[in-house]
């Protein structure tokens, strides 16, 4: 052991879900070491308390002898003074099978450095060491994931591994089990895949796709890439969706059937892995946006408190505009395929009251507070920073174009941003963007930013996208699984009840209820349960089936349980809202030409 700081992780029961952590510190703060673990984890904006998973926090000096520990705060400890090496004993339980967290049995351990690491108030900036320890039991086959840099420790394999700092210490999360694990390379740069959980996976097809995606974002940005090799973790569940970027990997979370099967379309293939593509795609931009270009917010990251910034519109919304267009761009899906689920992205934010309600500069700082504590009410209260976000990314691109005369796009404002910011460790203040759009356009877009970042009003998306030639319908809704992007199938007038709902034992729970919807005026609330409708029982296929039959106007009663009360309801059906948008590629050949022109970067 040679660093300063080190760290030794094991599991002597993996069946308690425990991992042990031993941190050795060569020279602790001679009036007594602080220590910290952080509260929330980058990527991630909502204070999380890892440390409420702690257990048995114990400190003792170079001869085992105890050295006197005590508590300050929820996440703080302070040791008593002492002369030469102090070594700190925890245990942290680990049950959170989320990309955030830790988790820990007999398939599998996982953990992200915030979660298991504390930190050694003071001496952050030093070099850090970690040996990961192979846990015990029948753990024979099992290796080692992580793009954490090796100091003796074989590809794969348990034992040292090494960090410049506290700060990139955490930003390389660790898996360990049987995994399936395969290698190619972008750019020059070897790329790992490791998946965890069954799966039947078609591993050719899933490393030739992520080959081009991450050959496409690479060059977008200029070679060579920032990181020399860079790990995906993957974790198949049964049921499950989400990710999280990280310096030089990304910890992902799927469903198994998101993973390509064998005879996947070599062009669009099927919805749900073309999702996964989508979110593999996501996470790797954010290896330039938001991991080294970063808001000035959050140079250097506090995790031990809230960190607001009114930017997350640009770094997750961005990020939102470019995962699925770099699909396109790859040739993974064709240039209509995308406009489809462009327009699904379009679905979601018409879909969403609270746009007219709270600013995306607002909701990147609320994000502490409302984006990640959504309760019933937050669709008809806020807006998303992702999909808002990625809306005004695709405004700035075509405006960027068309101002330009097609000189510059979006992709050069990336390109400066990466140049300036992300290349010089510079934070990127508030205004900063929209001075590079500026001078990329000869206009300082005065109106459109003041809308789009500080109002509420609709964005200029159907002129924009007409301009460039696309055609733009919207359309009511025909399903509660209708997300948009596709033309109507049905052409009859459908009545709107004005909610999100789900089946629930003995009826339909309403989980949402718009603002002015026939719900809503007629006084019905979410987490009520319709269980009939005219006197007849009800589900929520049964509901959306006569609905389908009703036209606006027709009043029906209905009969719901709020909370254990029974209540009986007369409401008055509302218009359908043209709220579901299909964009399609034109059918003249020249006008095709400049809409493919866009989606391709050409």
């Amino acid at each position: 052991m040679n660093a300063a700081i080190h760290y030794r992780i094991s599991a002597s029961r993996p069946e308690t879900h425990i991992f042990e952590v031993e941190l050795t510190i060569a020279k602790p703060e001679p009036d007594g070491q602080r220590l910290a673990l952080p509260n929330w984890i980058p990527g991630s904006y909502m204070i999380r308390d890892f440390s409420r998973h702690l257990l048995r926090v114990q400190a003792f000096d170079s001869a085992g002898q105890s050295v006197g520990l005590h508590k300050t705060g929820k996440s703080d400890w302070q040791c008593a003074p002492i002369v030469g090496p102090l070594r700190v004993c925890y245990e942290v339980y680990a049950w959170d099978l989320s990309v955030r967290g830790a988790h820990l049995d007999q398939t599998h351990g996982f953990f992200n450095g915030t979660s298991v690491f504390l930190a050694v108030v003071g001496q952050e900036h030093l070099p850090h060491e970690v040996s990961i320890e192979r846990p015990a039991g029948d753990t024979a086959n099992w290796q080692v994931a992580t793009s954490l840099p090796r100091l003796g420790a074989a590809p794969l394999g348990f034992g040292r591994y090494h960090a410049e700092s506290y700060d990139a210490l955490i930003d390389h999360p660790v898996e360990m089990g049987t995994f399936t694990h395969a290698v190619f390379t972008a750019c020059g740069v070897e790329h790992e895949v490791a998946i965890t959980g069954r799966h039947r996976a078609d591993m050719d097809r899933l490393l030739h796709d992520l080959e081009k995606i991450c050959t496409e974002q690479i060059r977008l940005f200029g070679e060579p890439a920032p990181f020399s090799r860079y790990v995906f973790l993957v974790t198949a569940v049964g049921n499950g969706y989400g990710g999280l970027e990280h310096r030089a990997s990304t910890a992902l979370l799927c469903s198994r059937d998101d993973l390509p099967a064998p005879g996947e379309p070599a062009v669009n293939p099927g919805d749900r892995y073309k999702s996964f593509l989508g979110l593999c795609s996501h996470e790797y931009f954010h290896s330039w946006n938001v991991k080294r270009i970063k808001p000035a917010a959050f140079i250097p990251y506090d995790l031990r408190a809230e960190t607001p910034t009114t930017l997350l519109w640009a770094f997750e919304g961005i990020t939102s505009y470019y995962d699925d267009l770099i699909l396109a761009r790859a040739g993974l899906i064709s240039p209509q395929s995308y406009l489809e689920l462009l327009a699904q992205q379009i679905t979601r934010h018409l879909r969403t009251p609270g746009r007219f309600v709270q600013s995306v500069s607002d909701s990147s700082l609320d994000a502490w507070t409302k984006y990640y504590r959504q309760d019933e009410n937050s669709p008809n209260a806020i807006v998303s920073y992702y999909v808002k976000g990625a809306m005004i990314a695709l405004c700035l691109d075509l405006l960027i174009r068309e101002k330009s005369a097609g000189r510059y796009s979006l992709d050069t404002l990336m390109q400066r941003l990466w140049r300036d910011f992300g290349q010089t460790g510079r934070g990127v203040e508030e205004g900063d963007i929209e001075a590079i759009a500026a001078q990329l356009c000869s206009d300082p877009l005065t109106g459109f930013w003041q809308n789009a970042l500080r109002g509420t009003d609709e964005l200029p998306l159907p002129e924009l996208l007409t301009a460039r030639g696309v055609q733009w319908t919207l359309r009511a809704s025909e399903s509660l699984a209708d997300t948009g992007g596709k033309p109507a199938s049905d052409s009859r007038v459908r009545a709107s009840l004005g909610v999100k709902m789900q089946n629930a034992d003995g009826g339909v729970q309403l989980q949402v209820v718009f603002s002015g919807g026939a719900a809503q005026l007629a006084g019905l609330s979410a987490g009520d349960v319709i269980i009939a409708v005219d006197g007849l029982r009800t589900n929520v296929a049964g509901l959306e089936r006569l609905l389908a039959t009703l036209r606006p106007g027709k009043r029906i009663e209905l009969h719901a349980f709020r909370r254990d009360e029974l209540l009986t309801v007369g409401v008055v059906l509302g218009e359908p809202v043209a709220d579901t948008c299909v964009l399609q590629l034109p059918d003249d050949t020249q006008a095709r030409q400049q809409v493919e022109n866009w989606i391709l970067g050409r």
